[in-house]
């Protein structure tokens, strides 16, 4: 483990206020946390912008009772499936499904393979969650 390094920061009273009450309500206990989570993130984004492996989940909401609906989100996952760790399929009712799509790989093919499966007629709703594989942040 990495020797613990303090530094001192300067904030201005009003953005001072809001990120305590901020953090407050997300429950950090201290400030050191959360400013350690927010280094965190914005070193996950460095790793999506340089292209470094990212790992995550694309969720989608749809209607199974769509026309060729299935054939087609499973055709696009078969294009994809150097990217796609593993997928489930959860019925929420008699019409809509929850699909999650775990995924690992280059952030664009990642995107793309999204961007795809949101383009289906029928998918309602689309999410991309990434984040990082841990392999550059600590």
């Amino acid at each position: 483990m990495s020797k613990i390094i303090r530094f001192g920061i300067s904030l201005d009273g009003d953005l001072s206020r809001r990120f305590n009450a901020r953090l407050k309500k997300k429950g950090y206990s201290n400030r050191s946390e959360a400013i350690r989570d927010l280094i965190r993130q914005d070193l996950v984004d460095q790793e999506w912008h340089e292209g470094h492996e990212v790992a995550g989940a694309v969720t989608l909401i749809y209607d199974h009772h769509k026309r060729e609906l299935l054939n087609k989100i499973t055709d696009t996952q078969h294009d994809f499936q150097k990217a796609i760790l593993s997928a489930q399929h959860i019925h929420l009712d008699h019409h809509n499904c929850l699909e999650i799509i775990a995924v690992k790989g280059n952030p664009i093919e990642v995107s793309k393979l999204a961007d795809m499966l949101k383009a289906v007629k029928g998918v309602r709703h689309t999410t991309l969650s990434m984040s990082t594989t841990g392999k550059e942040v600590a």
